[in-house]
């Protein structure tokens, strides 16, 4: 029970000498990428440099201790920074004190939300969080943060919470853009763009092992913030315009306790729940990818718990919101991490840095944040599922398309709130007018298939049908329509057999709709018959009367039904 609800019990009493390599190893290279990222999303988010450090060093000890995966790498994150700033803004003004408390308050309530749904067991109520809603949201996200960093790029001001608002303030403020900020941004820019892409396969072609190449590829982005803040202090490019972190307070994190202002909390009980689902999403999404990689298996309601402790633990110590990053945990993974002991070993780096390194940290330029949440979030945009779901499903299509533009035109909680909607609304719409198929006899076999798609034996006194979808009340009238059409179409016909094969559940209503059938065919002289009735569904069925007032059989094979009722038409 202990282990369960604490993995730590699990691996830590078994850790050995090689682990701990891996896992150092791990840190120090996660450590390196997370200290830009980290000051980057809490940035992205609107609060101060530190909240994001201090978001990734609690948290990460949190989840070490609850969580089932051995690689996943927890803190801030690029969407998760967009959806606080979002819903903060909207009870708070930005670089205010209640700002920072909401901040607080939402990575609060992420948390207990999350703990109550893993201590329930409800981990199963995410699926209605659908693949083409996630990744409509976070292409469209991606496109928003990438545009609400051009500002700090190009050194002016701009807000928005829309795409078309972001560009409109954009275009009307170029006018006073900041030639230095231009240079610092986009010379980082495309610094890192180019490390990501060509540094790695130049250092091997030098004879450097593969590990080593690729940790200093993931510290390019430290490069950067030495480069550009010893050229803004060495400059004084502050004084020419350049907007700079400023003071970042030193020393580990105090006690924190988010306010309890009931209205606050009514507020922000949306945007926490949304934060909530979408980090938990991404969070075991990719932990499960890692973990299958390694025959391992990562507990989805473990992970409820595991991720909301660690969003309490950023809440109580000065942090922000923060789920599972899937950048840092690739790397994370790949470094050769072997248990969550390496978020630890992160932990301590990071409070290392926040205690020796920050007064450096005065003089760099935001415009180096902002290159470094634009590399990080190229990776996000998929154009690419437009195409692949419309030629394979127009109704994933749509879904990906509303999210899409409901997130670039009326913000990411809309957005998000208007995919889930369309899919559960196009899914109701999908199963309230199933396949239904008749169905033959394929010759030479006991094989039944659908008379519109092959060569098929059929009966004019037997009619089979075969409806690919359970039966509940929003398709259930669909299918006594289907019944009463193809009926009427056969004037000798005598039996009615219902393939129950796809069938896994029959509700109320739909065994309502059954009887009413029953009872029509059987005013006609048609005897209504089952074939192939799953076991489950057979178990309900056996605790009606349905069974005793049905004017047929059931069958156990639809073969054995037209062997006993209409011999001769097999073949």
């Amino acid at each position: 029970m202990l282990q369960r609800w604490l993995p730590i019990l699990d691996w830590a009493p078994h850790y050995n000498r090689e682990q701990l390599g891996g896992d150092l190893l791990a840190a120090v290279i996660v450590t390196l990428m997370l200290i830009p990222q980290s000051l980057a999303y809490a940035m992205l988010a609107g609060l101060p440099a530190q909240a994001g450090l201090y978001a990734s060093m609690a948290p990460l000890v949190a989840y070490a201790v609850f969580g089932s995966s051995r690689t996943l790498a927890v803190g801030p994150t690029a969407v998760t920074s967009l959806l606080t700033a979002a819903a903060i803004s909207q009870v708070a003004a930005e670089g205010t004190l209640a700002y920072w408390q909401a901040a607080l308050v939402l990575a609060l309530m992420s948390g207990l939300i999350l703990v109550i749904l893993g201590a329930l067991r409800l981990g199963f109520l995410i699926n209605f969080m659908s693949h083409p809603v996630i990744s409509g949201f976070i292409t469209a996200s991606a496109l928003l943060i990438i545009a609400s960093q051009v500002k700090h790029l190009l050194g002016i001001s701009a807000s928005g919470a829309t795409l078309p608002a972001l560009l409109h303030d954009l275009a009307s403020n170029l006018g006073h853009t900041n030639a230095f900020t231009v240079v610092i941004g986009f010379g980082a820019l495309f610094f890192l763009l180019w490390t990501r892409r060509r540094l790695k396969p130049r250092l091997l072609a030098i004879g450097l092992s593969p590990r080593l190449a690729d940790a200093i590829g993931k510290a390019a982005p430290v490069m950067a913030v030495i480069v550009t803040t010893v050229a803004v202090w060495v400059f004084d490019l502050g004084a020419r315009g350049v907007a700079i972190v400023g003071v970042v307070p030193g020393g580990l994190p105090d006690f924190t306790l988010p306010p309890l202002d009931a209205a606050l909390w009514q507020h922000l009980l949306v945007p926490a729940l949304l934060i909530s689902v979408v980090g938990f999403v991404e969070s075991v999404s990719v932990g499960q990818t890692l973990a299958a990689k390694r025959r391992q298996r990562v507990d989805p309601n473990q992970e409820l718990v595991a991720l909301g402790g660690s969003n309490m633990a950023a809440a109580f110590s000065g942090g922000m919101p923060i789920t599972g990053g899937f950048s840092r945990s690739v790397v994370n993974f790949d470094a050769g991490a072997q248990t969550p002991a390496a978020g630890v070993y992160t932990a301590v780096g990071i409070a290392l840095a926040t205690l020796l390194f920050t007064p450096a940290l005065h003089y760099l330029p935001q415009a180096t944040l902002a290159a470094t949440i634009i590399v990080a979030v190229s990776s996000l945009i998929d154009l690419q599922t437009l195409r692949r779901t419309w030629h394979y499903s127009r109704f994933d299509f749509s879904v990906v398309l509303i999210t899409l533009l409901a997130t670039l035109g009326a913000g990411v909680e809309a957005g998000l709130i208007a995919g889930v909607a369309t899919s559960i609304a196009l899914y109701l719409f999908r199963s309230s007018r199933p396949h239904v198929a008749i169905i033959g006899q394929v010759p030479g076999t006991e094989h039944f298939r659908n008379v519109l798609r092959h060569e098929v034996n059929t009966s004019e006194h037997v009619l089979g049908v075969r409806i690919d979808e359970s039966l509940y009340f929003a398709n259930a009238r669909f299918l006594e329509d289907c019944i009463n059409e193809a009926v009427a179409k056969q004037p000798k016909l005598a039996h009615v057999v219902l393939n129950c094969t796809a069938i896994n559940a029959i509700d109320a209503s739909a065994l309502e709709s059954l009887e009413t059938i029953a009872e029509r065919l059987q005013e006609a002289g048609i005897r209504l018959h089952l074939s192939e009735v799953k076991g489950p569904v057979m178990d309900r069925l056996n605790s009606t009367h349905f069974l005793q007032q049905l004017t047929g059989e059931v069958f156990l094979t639809h073969y054995q039904a037209v062997q006993t009722l209409a011999p001769e038409s097999l073949g």
